[in-house]
């Protein structure tokens, strides 16, 4: 009988808000949206978050009726994209870090496919984006999701989500900074490519006999991975604050 009392209009519409917000955050989120995961199982896990949580929510000013409703539901997925762009914006640094680690290292021809994204990516950035998401997983970031959701539900009703204006200023600022931080993590290998090719260019006027691209490029990738395997835990600790640091932001959306 009790669970027949439940059973009326106010904690359906309750029930269909908190699953949209669940389902969108858990469809941007990383890890939790990698393409590898069957949307069975993603399904599954936002309904069960959405029973856990469903005692602890409560339905802002929207009216009963289908315009509301849409509106409402739309401004839930606007919350998950949001909060999922900013998290990836940080993948997406590494990923660009790769990139240009490849680009000078001679390797941005050998593409395969990232199974984070679903598209082709040079090697050296599918290795990084791995490495970060098992970085991610290492410090519990996973579950720092996990208690952003809960906050959320706890603190924000449902249905009253709008975009404002510092969301977008953080964006802009955001992705101006992520091309500084790709190239930051990407600067060790990326300085001592220009220093291999000064070097290159010395020989090939002092020595015009050295063939450079029998001997220059093997030692060039050879002292490129000695390099990136030097700072790769740097570049790890680095992209953990950064990941962390959006959490700040996220805080601010509450």
């Amino acid at each position: 009988m009790e669970i027949v009392k439940l059973l009326n209009e106010h904690n359906a519409i309750l029930f269909l808000l908190l699953f949209s917000r669940m389902s969108a955050l858990l469809a941007f989120f990383p890890f939790f949206s990698h393409i590898n995961i069957p949307i069975s199982i993603k399904s599954a896990l936002a309904f069960y978050l959405s029973v856990i949580f469903f005692p602890m929510v409560s339905l802002g000013y929207v009216n009963i009726d289908m315009e509301s409703l849409v509106l409402a539901v739309l401004s839930e997925f606007a919350l998950g994209f949001i909060a999922g762009l900013a998290l990836n914006i940080v993948f997406a640094a590494v990923a660009l870090a790769g990139e240009q680690i490849s680009l000078v290292m001679g390797f941005s021809m050998a593409t395969i496919l990232d199974p984070q994204t679903g598209v082709n990516s040079p090697i050296v950035s599918n290795f990084l984006t791995l490495l970060a998401v098992l970085t991610l997983l290492a410090f519990d970031g996973h579950h720092y999701m996990l208690l952003f959701l809960s906050k959320i539900v706890y603190h924000m009703k449902l249905g009253v989500f709008y975009p404002h204006t510092f969301i977008f200023n953080y964006f802009i600022k955001a992705v101006k900074e992520m091309f500084a931080f790709g190239f930051i993590l990407a600067f060790p290998v990326v300085s001592l490519s220009l220093l291999a090719d000064l070097v290159f260019g010395m020989l090939m006027k002092t020595m015009p006999q050295f063939n450079l691209l029998v001997l220059g490029y093997p030692i060039k990738i050879f002292f490129s991975v000695l390099v990136l395997v030097a700072v790769l835990y740097s570049m790890m600790i680095l992209f953990k604050k950064e990941f962390l640091s959006v959490f700040k932001f996220l805080a601010l959306l509450i």
